[in-house]
């Protein structure tokens, strides 16, 4: 089972903007090969930071409102929210201990 939550332009307050917990948010897209390449690597970072992080994933094509109110441009985007706000920025397909210093800084 899945620690990741798919996320919606209709859920994305509640579970990322008004979470206690810090949240990484994955913006990516079906037809979209760096995010199937990343796409395991943030089920294993959900299973290691198990409630410390939140994990969410938003696909771009169905829900842009946000993606578009954020900036994203390029996916994968992986952004980390503090308190409702973004702290981080990763674009592209980075080594998973990339993504795990990202959130090191924020727990």
């Amino acid at each position: 089972m899945s620690n990741v939550i798919e996320l919606n332009d209709s859920n994305f307050d509640d579970e990322v903007v008004k979470s206690d917990l810090p949240v990484l948010v994955d913006f990516w897209a079906e037809w979209c090969g760096p995010c199937k390449v990343i796409a395991p690597v943030i089920e294993e970072l959900a299973l290691d930071y198990d409630g410390k992080v939140k994990f969410g994933k938003l696909n771009v094509d169905d829900h842009n409102q946000v993606a578009s109110e954020y900036g994203v441009r390029s996916i994968p985007t992986l952004l980390v929210f503090k308190n409702g706000a973004v702290v981080n920025q990763i674009v592209g397909a980075v080594p998973k201990e990339r993504i795990a210093e990202s959130l090191d800084t924020v727990i």
